[in-house]
């Protein structure tokens, strides 16, 4: 059975993850008060979205019964990583309008 779950999500965690630096440049960029918090989030969306890359290649380059396991790690990490990056993006929003 092919895997195409992995090469969808390998694509679409590196592009979530150039978002994600230019979250993080844009709030460097702009001095918004109180980013730590934004700041924190935005790295750990960078974090998850980088395992989930590395896991999603394992995935496709491994022809074995680990890569089904490798396959469903990079998944949760991708999903993860989609709230963080949805709550930062909340926070970031918030903040504006204030």
């Amino acid at each position: 059975m092919p895997k195409t779950k992995s090469s969808h999500i390998l694509n679409t965690s590196a592009n979530l993850l150039g978002l994600c630096f230019i979250v993080l440049t844009s709030v460097k960029v702009s001095k918004m008060g109180g980013v730590t918090v934004i700041d924190e989030t935005a790295a750990l969306a960078i974090f998850l979205f980088m395992i989930s890359c590395i896991l999603s290649f394992l995935s496709i380059r491994r022809g074995d019964a680990a890569s089904d396991k490798l396959e469903k790690i990079a998944d949760i990490a991708f999903l993860s990583g989609l709230i963080i990056l949805f709550v930062t993006t909340m926070m970031i929003t918030f903040n504006v309008i204030k």
